[in-house]
C-alpha cells in the first residue's frame, strides 16, 4: 500500500476494533461519520462534524479509543482532530417546497366503544387511522442555515435522526427566544426521520393543541382513554411550544405518555421559549423529565449567518439583492431570523409591486418602518466605551500596544464585537478605529474571539455579558 495512503487501512483497522467492541447503533453514530486524513508517524488526524461530537465522543470512548490506537499504531499513538469545514458544504438547495409533504402509514389505533366498560386485560376494537405527521416539507435540513446559534442542536437533531429514541438524546429539550429556528429545527428532525423510517409514526403538535384535545376527551365518555391510546402509538412524538401545556389534568395525562413512549424506545422533541429550570406552573416530576436527554439552547444569529440565511432566501426567492443591502440587512437586524427574513420579504415586496430596483435606500426605508428608529446603531465609541467600562480600562488603554492578556482579550472582543453588530462596517474601518491596525489583524481578532467562546466559559461570558450591554434583550 502506497505510503501516502497507509492512514485508510489504520483507520479500517482501528474500526474493526471498535466495532466488535461498541454497539451497532452506537457505532454507526458515532464512529461511521468519522474521516481519516493522515497518519504523521504515530500522529493520526482525524475529521469530526463539530466540536459538539468530538467532546461526546471523548466524553463517552475516550479509554476504548486509546487503547483500540495503541493496538494498531503503537505506544506512541496520538489523536488529532479537526473539524469538518463548512465552507465544504454545497451549495444551498431549497428542496422543500418541490418535495411531497410528509405522510405516515395508517396504524391500528385502540378504539373504545360508548357504554362499555372493558375490564384492564382486555383489548378494545382497532380503529385503523391515517395519522397526519403535521410537517411541513420546507422546514427540512436542506432549508436550515447552520451556525454557531445552532450548531449543538443541528448535530444532536442529525444524530436522532439516524436512531430515534436510541441517542441519549432522549428527550431532545430546544429552547430559545422567538424567531431562533426551534419549529424549524424540530420539523426537520421530524421529516429527516419520516424520510429513513417511513414505518415510524412521526406527529407534530403544539403545547396548546394537546391541552385543547385532553379537555375534549376528558368531556366525552370513554374518549379520554381514546386520547390515551392515541398518542401511547406515536414513535415521534414533537411538542412545540411546551410551556403552554398548562393545567394539572393535561400534564397528568402527557405525564402518563411521556413516560409509556420513553419507557418503550419513542423519541420525545419539545421546544420552548425558556429552558426547563425557567418553566412556571409545572409539575416537578414533569419537568425532571424534560431534563432526562439533552436540553440546547438557539441563540441570536452571529453577523455571518445572518448573511447567509439572507443570501438563501434570495436563492429560494429566485430574486437578486445587491450585497451591500444583504450586509446592511444582516448588520441592521439582529435580534432573530423571523424578524431578519421578514424584512427581506417586505423588501423584495415593495421593489415588486412599485417597480423600483431594489437598492440600499429603499432598505433603509423599509427596515426602519419595520423595527423602529429607537434602534439606534451601534457606533465604534459605543463599543469601546462599553468594554473599557466592563474591564474598568480606559481607552487609551484599550488601544494601546500593551501585550497584557486582558488588554488584548479587551481589545479582540471589541474587534470581534464590531464586526458583527456596527452596519456596514469594514474590517479596515474597525482595524483604524482600533489604534490604527490593519486587516488581517482585525480577521485574525474575530477568529480568535470565535474559537475562545467555544472553548473558554469565562470568556464566553465576557462577550455574552458585553453583547447583551450593547443589545438589549428587549431589542
Amino acid at each position: 500500500m502506497n505510503t501516502s495512503e497507509k492512514y485508510i487501512d489504520v483507520w479500517a483497522q482501528f474500526l474493526t476494533i471498535i466495532e466488535n467492541i461498541v454497539d451497532a447503533q452506537k457505532f454507526n453514530t458515532w464512529f461511521k461519520p468519522i474521516r481519516p486524513i493522515s497518519l504523521d508517524g504515530s500522529t493520526l488526524t482525524v475529521e469530526v462534524p463539530s466540536d459538539f461530537f468530538r467532546e461526546y465522543i471523548e466524553g463517552e470512548y475516550l479509554d476504548l479509543i486509546k487503547s483500540a490506537l495503541k493496538r494498531v499504531i503503537g505506544a506512541d499513538a496520538q489523536l488529532l482532530y479537526q473539524n469538518r469545514p463548512v465552507q465544504a458544504k454545497g451549495a444551498m438547495v431549497y428542496k422543500g417546497d418541490a418535495e411531497k409533504t410528509p405522510v405516515n402509514k395508517p396504524v391500528n389505533v385502540p378504539v373504545y366503544k360508548a357504554g362499555t366498560q372493558p375490564g384492564p386485560f382486555v383489548y378494545p376494537g382497532l380503529q385503523k387511522l391515517n395519522i397526519n405527521p403535521r410537517l411541513k416539507p420546507i422546514y427540512s435540513f436542506d432549508n436550515l442555515i447552520e451556525g454557531e446559534c445552532n450548531k449543538m442542536g443541528v448535530t444532536a437533531g442529525r444524530s436522532i435522526c439516524t436512531a430515534p429514541g436510541k441517542t441519549p438524546f432522549n428527550p431532545l429539550f430546544i429552547f430559545g427566544g422567538p424567531g431562533l429556528g426551534k419549529t424549524h429545527l424540530a420539523q426537520a428532525i421530524g421529516i429527516s426521520i419520516n424520510k429513513k423510517y417511513p414505518d415510524l409514526v412521526v406527529l407534530y403538535v403544539t403545547g396548546n393543541e394537546f391541552k385543547t384535545q385532553y379537555m375534549d376527551a376528558v368531556n366525552v365518555r370513554n374518549k379520554l382513554t381514546d386520547f390515551m391510546m392515541f398518542y401511547q402509538r406515536i414513535d415521534v412524538l414533537i411538542v412545540d411550544d411546551i410551556q403552554d401545556l398548562l393545567g394539572q389534568g393535561s400534564q397528568t395525562a402527557f405525564f402518563n405518555i411521556f413516560n409509556h413512549l420513553h419507557q418503550n424506545g419513542k423519541q420525545l422533541i419539545f421546544t420552548s421559549d425558556r429552558a426547563p429550570v425557567d418553566l412556571q406552573n409545572f409539575e416537578e416530576r414533569l419537568l425532571s423529565r424534560f431534563k432526562w436527554g439533552l436540553s440546547v439552547e438557539l441563540t441570536r444569529p452571529d453577523y455571518n449567518t445572518r448573511l447567509s440565511m439572507l443570501q438563501s432566501r434570495c436563492l429560494r426567492e429566485g430574486v437578486v439583492v445587491p450585497e451591500e443591502v444583504l450586509t446592511y440587512l444582516a448588520g441592521r437586524i439582529r435580534t432573530n431570523f423571523r424578524e431578519l427574513e421578514g424584512a427581506l420579504i417586505s423588501l423584495i415586496a415593495h421593489a415588486t409591486l412599485a417597480h423600483m430596483p431594489i437598492t440600499l435606500e429603499l432598505a433603509e426605508n423599509i427596515t426602519g418602518k419595520l423595527i423602529g428608529e429607537e434602534q439606534v446603531d451601534i457606533t465604534m465609541d459605543k463599543v469601546q466605551k462599553t468594554i473599557c467600562d466592563y474591564f474598568n480600562i480606559t481607552r487609551d488603554t484599550l488601544l494601546s500596544k500593551s501585550r497584557k492578556r486582558q488588554i488584548v482579550q479587551a481589545r479582540q472582543i471589541a474587534m470581534y464585537l464590531s464586526r458583527n453588530l456596527i452596519t456596514n462596517c469594514s474590517l479596515s474601518t474597525i482595524g483604524a478605529e482600533m489604534g490604527g491596525k490593519d486587516h488581517a489583524t482585525v480577521l485574525h481578532a474575530c477568529t480568535t474571539v470565535t474559537d475562545l467562546i467555544k472553548t473558554d466559559k469565562t470568556f464566553r461570558q465576557y462577550v455574552n455579558d458585553i453583547q447583551a450591554m450593547l443589545v438589549p434583550a428587549g431589542r
